[in-house]
């Protein structure tokens, strides 16, 4: 198959790589020259992945027109606001029907769209056919081929099983759903999750807190999901309790990371100053906030690290008003 992977970061970078080994014919949109020119000749992508060395199949330019020239697959992995601006300055040179398959997490601030939706949205008039890919998948670690599963939520089956055997290898294990509304939401909430628990162990809150966080977190998830018509079970697997337990645990997690020194006393603005890569869950926060409000939907974790984020809320009183909110049945 002919794939166009569009955005060079880390995990756009780890796919188009993967999808070269397996023989697809694969290539990458970059924006800077000064990258491609590294990419061409030490075949490495040091600014985001250093060390990893890229399949000499693997074709890279910064030319829109070039990469996706007969492409049979537009592989998305742009930071989640930027995706409809990037997407609508390259429909032009999409065909009709054109398949796309998004591995971008998070929600639209403005519109408060999920991915899916500014896919539709942007290239309506060529009437895509999408795929949503999410799950517990740190970049590094897949570019290194260790073990990895992840989902792939999408509402045409065939496409989803054509995809499904595309991407798969040995390291690289992929299910299939329909519901991608639910694999796309558990790769956006999560990494408000994340942040909080971050938080948490910043300031030495233990384990205790961590573990509380992230099953009340999975709670939430799941309700935000149901409203918007995801399917309940879905946030129990890979793209849900497995993403979240990943990005709050993980070291190489940049919105726990963000928590992490939020919980230490940093400022959000010199955090995310001194960070090379997108955090996605500081704006997904305040989308989902705002999705919250709107849909009716009680979300008290997303309350509370939007409260840190964006009020200059105290953390340790955050996640002390999260432990002190009135009492109930677990559910």
């Amino acid at each position: 198959m002919r794939f166009a992977v569009l955005g060079s970061g880390s995990w756009g970078t780890t796919l188009a790589n993967l999808l070269a080994k397996k023989g697809h014919e694969t290539r990458l949109l970059v924006r800077e020259q000064e990258l491609l020119a590294e990419i061409v000749s030490k075949r490495e992508n040091s600014w985001y992945m250093p060390g990893i060395k890229l399949h000499e199949g693997l074709e890279a330019s910064t030319d829109p027109a070039v990469v996706m020239k007969d492409a049979e697959v537009f592989l998305c992995a742009i930071p989640s606001q930027f995706l409809r601006s990037a997407l609508m300055s390259m429909r032009d040179l999409m065909p009709k029907k054109p398949v796309v398959l998004c591995a971008s997490k998070g929600i639209e601030l403005n519109s408060l769209h999920t991915m899916s939706q500014v896919v539709e949205d942007s290239l309506a008039s060529l009437k895509p056919r999408f795929a949503m890919l999410s799950g517990p998948s740190f970049a590094l670690e897949v570019s290194r081929e260790l073990p990895t599963a992840v989902t792939l939520g999408c509402c045409y089956k065939k496409l989803g099983i054509m995809l499904q055997e595309a991407l798969a290898t040995d390291y690289f294990r992929v299910y299939t759903t329909t519901d991608y509304r639910g694999v796309e939401l558990g790769g956006a909430i999560k990494n408000i999750i994340a942040i909080a628990a971050g938080i948490a162990d910043g300031l030495s809150f233990g384990s205790n807190a961590r573990a509380a966080l992230i099953t009340r977190g999975l709670a939430e998830m799941s309700r935000l999901g149901v409203a918007m018509g995801a399917k309940p079970a879905t946030f129990m697997g890979l793209s849900g309790m497995g993403d979240l337990v990943l990005t709050c645990t993980g070291e190489l997690s940049r919105n726990r990371q963000v928590g992490l020194r939020l919980g230490k006393g940093q400022k959000l603005l010199d955090i995310l100053g001194q960070m090379k890569m997108v955090a996605e869950g500081v704006k997904t926060t305040e989308a989902v906030h705002g999705l919250g409000k709107m849909l009716e939907v009680e979300l008290p974790i997303t309350e509370q690290v939007y409260e840190v984020l964006y009020n200059g809320k105290d953390p340790e009183q955050a996640v002390r008003e999260l432990m002190t909110r009135e009492l109930k049945q677990e559910g």
